[in-house]
């Protein structure tokens, strides 16, 4: 699947949208019990991947698991650290404090970036961080008061490993262009995109979610219409997005990933207002078209600047 800069922009800003009814969709459940409510989750989400994997993987679709190289089984920790995280914080605090904590998620992703990877960072990107971040914190001013360690440290593991996720899955897609950019196929032509697919990662990240958080689940107690909702959460909200998400790391930079990830607050606010009846106040309003306003100018100073470099053959 490959993606112009313009189109992977577009499809991240639908996985932000796809990723921000996780709340608007708890705030309708029954029960709420953290590591269940990730459980199940997550085993329709690996359900789903599993069968897109297997359709796509010919007569072995998994047998080709066993020889994946260690940005592989990274990702996939680093998914399951995601769905695990994000699902407990949401029972331990309120959603404004998890928005709070994961705003730090593109200054982090974009010093991991540039520290084991050596990606350069546009300065426009720095200022869209800041402008955003400062919104971002404003939006929920004083809302994280009073907030347990316990709730803190679990929603830090959401940017934690986001960051290092979006790392590692671009490196792992431009080392094999890098190693063979210069050595022509056996017809002469320039070597393809990078063969690595990391998309089975988030399957396995998905298993690993399951495999933890099971135990201490049990015995499930989850109604009929709870299952119902999450199995529309680890279609609708986990396994699609996810998967978009990590083709857009094919075109993307990992810090603006990250900071196109922000777009997810804004829609789960909006969502949880009509969807839930939690109207926000006026400055998470303003905060909102300001974080909203900043990637528009983010990404049009990115689209001019491309368009401004020179053709080479």
């Amino acid at each position: 699947m490959k993606l112009s800069h313009q189109s992977a922009v577009c499809t991240m800003v639908l996985v932000t949208f796809l990723w921000a009814t996780a709340g608007v969709v708890t705030r309708h459940l029954d029960s709420v019990r953290s590591f269940e409510l990730t459980f199940w989750r997550s085993l329709f989400a690996f359900a789903a991947l599993a069968l897109f994997v297997g359709l796509q993987g010919g007569t072995r679709p998994f047998a080709a698991l066993r020889h994946q190289g260690r940005a592989f089984w990274v990702s996939a920790v680093c998914w399951c650290g995601m769905f695990t995280f994000y699902m407990v914080a949401l029972t331990l605090t309120t959603v404004a404090n998890v928005l709070v904590v994961m705003s730090i998620g593109p200054l982090v992703t974009a010093l991991m970036a540039w520290a084991f990877i050596g990606h350069r960072v546009p300065p426009r990107t720095w200022v869209a961080i800041a402008v955003s971040g400062v919104a971002m914190a404003w939006m929920f001013w004083g809302q994280a008061s009073g907030m347990s360690l316990v709730a803190t440290l679990v929603t830090l593991g959401v940017p934690l490993c986001g960051a290092l996720n979006w790392t590692v899955t671009q490196h792992a897609y431009r080392q094999p262009a890098q190693s063979v950019q210069n050595a022509p196929n056996r017809a002469g032509k320039e070597p393809s995109a990078s063969p690595v697919d990391l998309v089975p990662a988030v399957m396995l990240g998905a298993l690993l979610s399951c495999l933890v958080t099971l135990p201490l689940a049990w015995p499930l107690q989850s109604t009929w219409h709870d299952v119902r909702l999450l199995a529309g959460l680890g279609l609708g909200q986990l396994a699609v997005p996810c998967m978009l998400a990590v083709w857009c790391t094919r075109r993307l930079a990992a810090p603006e990933i990250s900071l196109l990830a922000m777009l997810e607050t804004v829609f789960g606010i909006a969502l949880a207002w009509v969807g839930a009846g939690e109207a926000p106040a006026a400055n998470v309003l303003v905060g909102g078209v300001v974080v909203m306003a900043t990637l528009a100018v983010n990404e049009w100073l990115g689209w001019r600047d491309s368009g401004k470099k020179p053709v080479t053959d």
